[in-house]
This record gives C-alpha cells, sequence and structure tokens, in this order.
C-alpha cells in the first residue's frame, strides 16, 4: 500500500510475487486479506464522518484478524446474530461498542444476546418488530433499545439487498413514532435505525439521501434520541472503469439530509471497509475448448465465492503467473456441479495454463463469510497480511472435517411390508 491512502485499491495493485508466494506457500483456493488496508478504510470513514458514530457491519467479514483492526482503528461495530455478538465480544469489543441489529430473531439469538447484555449492559438492541419489544421485555431486557424503522425506500446494487423498503425489514414508518413512544415505558429508548441497502454508489445515492431525510423527520417528531443511525451500504467499484465512491461527498450528503437534530448520526459501513483488502486466489486445474468458447476449470466455485452466482456479480480477475501473456476470451468455472458455478464469462484474460493462479479482486467483502460446504467441499484457508507479513488466520476445512459432527446412524435390517425380515 501507499502512503495516501487511495480511495480504492484495484486489483493490478497487488504484488503478483507476493501473490504467487502465497499461493505456494498455503495452498490455493485461498483468501488473503490485508489488515493496513482495513486500517487505511477505517480512517478515511472516520475523516469522512468526524462528528458520527461509525459501526463497522460485521456480517461483511468476522474474522478475528479483522475485528480487531477495526476495534484499534477506533470503530465500533453492528451485529446482525448471536454469533457476530460473540465474535465481536471475543475480539475484544466492550459492550458500549456493540450494537446488536436483530431481524426476526431466533429465541436461541434472543436468549444469548439478553445473557450477554447482562454482563455487558451497554450494549444496544436494535428491533425491528413489535413482536420482537415484546420477546425482549418478556426475556427481562429493559436495557438500551433502538427501534429499527421500514422508510420505504431502498437502494443497493440487486434486489437481494434492498432492504429500505423490504416488508422484512423495520417497523413500518406511518407505525415508527408510536413504536418508539410506546417502547420509551420499559425500555431505555436511545434509537432509531434504517438502512437502505447494500453496494450504494451512482443514482443508487438520491435514494439513500431519501431514506435520510425522512430518518431526520422522524427524530425530530420522537425527540430526545441519543443517535439517528441511518445504516451504511456504500459502495466500492468492483469493475475496473468504476469511479471510487466520493465518500466526502456522500458524508456531507448525508448530513444535509438528515438536517438539524439533536441527536448523533451513525453509519454503518461493511463493505466499504473490506472489499478491497481482499483476494481470492485460486489454481487452474482444468483447460479446455468447448462449444466455441475457452473453459478454464478452477479450484475455487460459488461454495467459495458465491456472489457471482447469487447476485451474477462482477469481480476482477487477473492471471497472476502470467500477466502479460495474449488475452483471449475465457469462461472461468468451478469445481461445483451447477450451471451457475462460473466466476466469469467470455472475459479477456491471459490465455490460462494448468497451474496457473488467478486472482479474484474485492474479495474481502462477502467472500469467506458467503463460503460454504456444498457438494461436501471444504471451506478455504485464509490470511491476513500485516506490515507484509503473512499469517494464517484460518485453516484450511479437511475431508474428515466434514462429517465431524455428525451422530453415528445406527443401521437397522430391511423389513417387509408385514415388519419381519425379509
Amino acid at each position: 500500500m501507499t502512503d495516501d491512502n487511495p480511495p480504492i485499491r484495484r486489483l493490478a495493485d497487488w504484488d503478483a510475487e507476493t501473490l504467487l508466494g502465497l499461493a505456494d506457500e498455503y495452498d490455493t483456493p485461498l483468501y488473503a486479506i490485508d489488515l493496513d488496508r482495513v486500517r487505511e478504510n477505517c480512517e478515511r470513514l472516520r475523516a469522512a464522518f468526524p462528528d458520527a458514530e461509525v459501526r463497522y457491519a460485521a456480517k461483511a467479514h468476522t474474522g478475528r484478524a479483522v475485528l480487531e483492526t477495526v476495534r484499534d482503528a477506533g470503530v465500533d461495530v453492528e451485529c446482525a446474530s448471536a454469533g457476530e455478538v460473540m465474535r465481536a465480544l471475543d475480539a475484544g469489543f466492550p459492550g458500549d461498542r456493540i450494537q446488536y441489529t436483530a431481524v426476526n430473531p431466533p429465541a436461541r439469538d434472543l436468549d444469548y444476546v439478553v445473557d450477554r447484555w447482562r454482563e455487558h449492559p451497554d450494549l444496544t438492541v436494535t428491533a425491528g418488530a413489535t413482536d420482537t419489544i415484546d420477546r425482549l421485555r418478556e426475556r427481562g431486557f429493559d436495557g438500551r433499545l433502538c427501534v429499527r424503522v421500514n422508510p420505504g425506500v431502498g437502494a443497493g446494487h440487486h434486489e437481494k439487498v434492498r432492504t429500505g423498503a423490504n416488508a422484512k425489514f423495520g417497523v413500518p414508518y406511518d407505525r415508527a413514532a408510536e413504536t418508539v413512544e410506546s417502547a420509551r415505558a420499559d425500555f431505555d429508548l436511545v434509537g432509531i435505525h434504517a438502512h437502505a441497502g447494500s453496494g450504494i454508489s451512482g443514482d443508487d445515492l438520491a435514494n439513500h439521501r431519501e431514506l435520510v431525510r425522512r430518518m431526520g423527520d422522524l427524530a425530530r417528531a420522537v425527540e430526545p434520541l441519543e443517535f439517528v443511525d441511518v445504516g451504511g451500504g456504500f459502495g466500492v467499484p468492483y469493475r475496473e472503469d468504476e469511479p471510487p465512491l466520493d465518500l466526502d461527498a456522500v458524508a456531507a450528503a448525508t448530513r444535509n439530509a438528515l438536517g438539524d437534530v439533536d441527536a448523533t448520526l451513525a453509519v454503518e459501513p461493511g463493505r466499504y471497509v473490506v472489499a478491497d483488502a481482499g483476494v481470492l486466489l485460486t489454481r487452474v486445474n482444468t483447460v479446455k475448448e468447448a462449444g466455441g468458447a475457452t473453459v478454464v476449470g478452477v479450484d475455487a466455485g460459488m461454495t467459495t465465492l458465491l456472489r457471482p452466482a447469487m447476485y451474477d456479480a462482477y469481480h476482477a480477475i487477473r492471471n497472476v503467473t502470467d500477466p502479460n501473456g495474449p488475452a483471449i476470451p475465457v469462461t472461468v468455472a468451478g469445481p461445483i456441479c451447477e450451471s451457475a458455478d462460473v466466476l466469469c464469462e467470455d472475459r479477456p484474460l491471459p490465455r490460462p495454463a494448468r497451474g496457473h493462479v488467478l486472482a479474484v479482486g474485492n474479495a474481502g467483502a462477502y467472500g469467506y463469510e458467503m463460503a460454504s460446504t456444498y457438494n461436501s467441499r471444504p471451506r478455504p484457508a485464509e490470511v491476513a497480511i500485516a506490515g507484509g507479513t503473512a499469517e494464517l488466520v484460518r485453516g484450511r476445512e479437511r475431508l474428515t472435517d466434514l462429517t465431524a459432527l455428525e451422530t453415528e446412524h445406527h443401521r437397522t435390517e430391511p423389513t417387509d411390508e408385514n415388519g419381519t425380515e425379509p
């Protein structure tokens, strides 16, 4: 990384020899996360929002090394599950720097969080339904409560991540003031919350500003509040020719849209903190000509990086082994038995050959987090880089790990229709 903290790190900025060395030492598929870049992104966010509370949306990447880096950078944490609350506490976040945002929370999640709240009474719980508020009351929770609001306006890079107008998320806007006032009797009502969606940039920023404006109106109607949380979702450029987000301009527009409120602005960036700090390395195992296409088979697939299959997402891909070779259009496909298991189609790349290492950019957000063991494929390893030194922070799963939690099944002999052994 350079000292001037550029607004975006492109895939071409990663040192090829370093990536090849990581692939050789730790094998592939392999995630690498640059903790120095995570810290720089946190610093840029704090500089753009100097008077706001910046909370990292942990669901983007919950690795302990990342959480500890975010904590040390002075950014708080927003957790979407009991597991993320546990990870935040394990990473050293005190209760007053943790916000738990419950979305239709299972009973075991609420049980865990309320138990931890008794030990960390400054922990904040965000509820998006009156039913959830009732369930907290039934568990004896009377602490710091934030009400999540559905403002009726959403934004984001894909319809599946536009939460602001989706009925699943938050108390309807026209009932929000009533819900806030009702909750004040039994809880320490500290804030209101809304979130437009994920990967917001370009034209979507207008919708984000409208969400913020509506939250400002609501805040003035239900004062006093400690904070108004307008979510995160700040986008990063996944395509090589897309400009980076003008974060300072977004911050200014957010403050202007909120207006004059007697409360602190809070934002919850996730992707912006970690996306360009991560890269996925994968090795070519098969190259074939088929149906007029060159199909390049690699050892990473939709179980390693789900975003292309789930969101039709674009990720830059680079041939690290032979970056200057003649380019041809290729389809990069994984080893999963699904036609959706492709990382790109007809993408110009220097001709890959068996054994070549490919790098997939902007893999730090929702990369390892969404990895699975579908097709009984173990999840990859992950290394963290700090000060130019790499350290293994998540070991590679083994085949035997896939069945480690399965209980022994005692097979019974088959019987005929009368219940007797044939």
